[in-house]
């Protein structure tokens, strides 16, 4: 399984704004410069974070994005599950309901749905705040994603 870049920018951008804490609006041209991610691309990801309510703008000249929660309260799970949409490593797993002709005989079904729930259940276990945490113990100021 591999993510797109979609998926570990939104990511990145997440924790970037999470280093600025709360209550501080980032520009985009600086999460732009600091990531390494074109204007372009970082708009396009910056609209799906805000559309789900994950990050708030405030236009002009303080202006920029920045968390509409706390650090702890998003899960990286459910950022990518935002950027990448099923995180289900093989397509039969895609949708809540498996519509395979072949599931009632799928041998291999089983250990599918056991990947699918360990993937989800680490992903669901680790927050944007265990990430700055991480870096803050293990890469000193630099980090990468």
């Amino acid at each position: 399984m591999k993510f797109s870049t979609k998926g570990r920018y939104a990511l990145r951008v997440m924790v970037e704004l999470a280093q600025h804490g709360k209550d501080e609006y980032i520009p985009l041209k600086l999460i732009s410069e600091r990531q390494e991610i074109s204007m372009k691309y970082l708009e396009m990801i910056i609209a799906i974070l805000h559309r789900a309510g994950f990050v708030l703008s405030h236009r002009g000249k303080d202006g920029g994005y920045k968390l509409a929660k706390a650090a702890n309260e998003y899960t990286v799970g459910s950022v990518l599950k935002l950027a990448e949409g099923s995180l289900a490593p093989v397509a039969c797993l895609d949708n809540k309901i498996i519509t395979c002709k072949r599931a009632n005989h799928c041998i291999t079904l089983p250990m599918w749905q056991k990947l699918d729930k360990l993937i989800d259940d680490y992903l669901e276990s680790v927050t944007i705040e265990d990430l700055l945490l991480q870096q803050n113990q293990f890469l000193g100021n630099d980090y990468y994603i």
